[in-house]
């Protein structure tokens, strides 16, 4: 059976592209085909495959600024010959046009977040230029009716989490399976926390990594912030002595951050969000908005994985919350929560969808 794995886009190593991975290690012999690939900037199981990108490729430094032109991109891939098609969804991946023969399975991280659900954030808040919103109105329509339509393209749904089973219902009356993401609960450890808190965030506005850079700034504790993006500047520029910006970070590196942490900070709302099953998987709390995916991979009680907080507003009075329960959370409860987010479940759930035994 020949196997072809479409992403989105493979320019860096977030929760999407170790969804890929661990596909990869499912479907050893499978290609891999995405809108835009920078090799230097993945990893080296994704690098050891074949990687069709598309003709857009050579403008991958603009691609935020290429959404129009993703769909004809994504129909230009030939895929005859192939029997099995997996795509990876949250900016366009599944309008690929699939041999009739050849089953096609979408693992959803979420539908396109700046079409549906976040629309009237981006066109209202987020995009600051006049001309830009103006444009993005008849674009983003066009789009949406596109994306509505390729979701009869797939013939099976996977959702990362019951939260975004619920938008892909929602979004294309479609029904989805919940397979949670995979993490390698096991590379994590816990060491004596230091005083400071740890954000691990793309630097994109919804986020809202702001509301913590302007919290820290004010009440003078330590945070540290990896990742990097679009916001970098403007956060930087909100930001005083207390808050520190270590940008992108090797693997060691972050799984050294989270160890001698006191807690990570995720103040906007993820769809499921690796993050947190990283952090507990360190032994760490997690303070977050209590929204979307955390109400799923964080513990409230038995055992007490952190904070959830109700609103924005709120995140000054969850810290001191935090800091009121942190002697009695237990590191070890919290590593042993977060084996249930294990690459092995999701290799034997994904499997199960991906290769039905006759009958099933």
């Amino acid at each position: 059976m020949r196997a072809a794995i479409i992403h989105y886009w493979l320019l860096n190593m977030r929760g999407g592209e170790k969804v890929v991975e661990a596909l990869c290690r499912m479907l050893p012999e499978a290609d891999l085909f995405t809108l835009f690939y920078d090799p230097a900037r993945v990893s080296e199981t994704i690098r050891g495959r074949r990687v069709t990108a598309s003709f857009l490729n050579p403008l991958r430094r603009h691609y935020r600024s290429l959404l129009p032109l993703m769909p004809m991109a994504l129909e230009s891939f030939d895929l005859r010959g192939y029997d099995l098609i997996v795509s990876s969804e949250s900016g366009p991946a599944k309008g690929v046009l699939a041999p009739s023969t050849a089953r096609h399975v979408c693992y959803c991280h979420t539908p396109m977040r700046y079409l549906w659900d976040l629309y009237p954030a981006y066109r209202n808040e987020f995009t600051t230029s006049a001309w830009k919103r103006a444009v993005m109105a008849p674009a983003a329509n066009y789009l949406r009716l596109w994306d509505f339509s390729s979701a009869a393209r797939v013939d099976e749904f996977a959702a990362n989490s019951a939260n975004v089973a619920r938008r892909i219902w929602k979004t294309y009356r479609r029904e989805a399976r919940v397979i949670y993401p995979p993490v390698a609960v096991e590379s994590f450890y816990w060491k004596e926390p230091e005083d400071y808190y740890l954000i691990v965030s793309e630097l994109v506005a919804y986020k809202r990594i702001d509301m913590a850079v302007q919290l820290f700034s004010k009440n003078g504790r330590r945070l540290r912030i990896v990742g990097n993006g679009p916001e970098y500047g403007a956060l930087k520029a909100l930001a005083r002595g207390s808050v520190e910006f270590c940008g992108r970070v090797s693997d060691e590196e972050l799984r050294e951050l989270y160890a001698r942490s006191r807690a990570l900070l995720l103040p906007g709302e993820e769809d499921f969000g690796l993050t947190p099953v990283e952090a507990l998987a360190s032994g760490k709390p997690v303070i977050a908005l209590g929204r979307g995916g955390v109400l799923e991979s964080v513990p409230e009680t038995d055992p007490v994985g952190g904070v959830l907080y109700g609103g924005p507003e709120q995140l000054a009075a969850a810290l001191e919350e935090f800091e009121r329960v942190e002697p009695h959370i237990s590191p070890a409860s919290l590593r042993k929560w977060a084996e249930r987010f294990c690459e092995k479940k999701f290799a034997e759930q994904m499997r199960s969808l991906l290769l039905p035994t006759n009958g099933s």
